[in-house]
């Protein structure tokens, strides 16, 4: 005992209070991508009551509009959070993987695809001085459809945004354990 242990376990304590603090910084990511998750299901929900041909009139009075692909492929990502808990839980690095692999695939790019779609309604609604123009737009409620999508995507890309560099640094830190392990 002549110090460097105490340097060895200081560096392994850090590291395992780091790697704690990002599993619960992910935990919470992972709460707020179900809230999002439920906010697409109830906007999505007239449509698959639909297709079960099940009639609610207070749904049907909403006159929700209809879904488009991303909005279904952007809702899938939720089944990722399967492979986040398993690497928090058992600190699996392939899980971890396939949870950013998916995030960037089934988050990210379906709200790529709809920024792009809607960019022309938002800038038109925020620029446009031709009130023909504004009317041509399409509204829910009054609210012009494309800022509330927009509103939807800010949500969910700092959702995205953040449990991607708290599984990045989890990632980092568990390759640098593992690495150490096989020296």
């Amino acid at each position: 005992m002549d110090g460097h242990d105490h340097m060895f376990r200081q560096r392994v304590a850090q590291r395992y209070s780091r790697s704690s603090l990002e599993k619960k910084r992910l935990w919470y990511c992972i709460l707020f991508h179900y809230i999002l998750f439920m906010v697409m299901l109830a906007k999505l929900a007239p449509s698959i009551l639909d297709y079960f041909s099940i009639f609610i009139l207070e749904i049907e009075e909403l006159e929700v509009p209809e879904p488009y692909l991303w909005e279904w492929i952007w809702l899938s990502s939720f089944a990722l959070s399967y492979f986040l808990l398993e690497a928090i839980k058992r600190n699996k690095i392939n899980s971890l993987k396939c949870y950013i692999y998916g995030i960037i695939l089934f988050g990210y790019l379906p709200l790529l695809y709809c920024i792009i779609l809607w960019f022309g309604e938002v800038y038109t609604f925020l620029f446009s001085e031709d009130y023909a123009e504004i009317l041509d737009i399409v509204f829910w409620k009054t609210y012009p459809y494309g800022l509330l999508l927009y509103s939807f995507i800010l949500l969910a890309l700092q959702v995205h945004s953040f449990s991607m560099y708290f599984s990045y640094s989890l990632l980092v830190s568990w390759k640098t354990r593992s690495v150490r392990k096989n020296d």
